[in-house]
């Protein structure tokens, strides 16, 4: 159990760093813009289900990412307004992620090379099985850099889809 307490508190860790990197935005905040960067345009209702926010949290929330010039909505289309993000915010989402990789590098520093390509091995193993639906993929992913783990370099993405070609 020393194991998981130690992992526990490399969790703990990891997420105190995103919350300091990701300020002003919360979290959340900034997970909305990431995953407009990566996935969109979409609606407030579909990034709710992604970041798992209830919808007038994620409403509020792109209210106020809107009058800060990050988001735009488009055309209504009936009921539903997609959102995508504005020159501002798609630069304000690349600061994030290279906010989110320096704030993690200094973790990853501890380790000798050879080790790292272990960890990541071991780390994409436990990610893999941890991994239970397309859903759970998109919304532990929220913060990733999609141009450095997608396809085959995405341990999640490749249980996510290994899961809907068995049903």
């Amino acid at each position: 159990m020393l194991f998981a307490n130690h992992l526990a508190v490399l969790g703990t860790m990891i997420d105190d760093r995103l919350t300091r990197a990701f300020a002003p935005l919360s979290p959340s905040a900034a997970a909305v813009l990431l995953t407009l960067h990566h996935h969109g345009p979409l609606t407030t209702a579909e990034l709710g289900q992604i970041i798992a926010i209830a919808q007038p949290t994620v409403t509020r929330m792109v209210t106020g990412l809107v009058a800060q010039g990050f988001i735009r909505r488009q055309a209504r289309t009936g009921r539903i307004t997609p959102l995508q993000l504005t020159e501002q915010g798609t630069a304000r989402a690349l600061a994030l992620q290279e906010a989110r990789a320096a704030a993690i590098a200094p973790l990853l520093d501890a380790l000798p090379p050879d080790e790292r390509i272990s960890f990541d091995g071991m780390l994409a193993r436990i990610l893999a099985a941890a991994t239970s639906s397309r859903r759970f993929a998109r919304t532990t992913c929220r913060y990733c850099d999609h141009t450095i783990c997608d396809g085959a370099a995405c341990p999640i993405g490749c249980r996510a889809r290994e899961l809907e070609e068995s049903c």
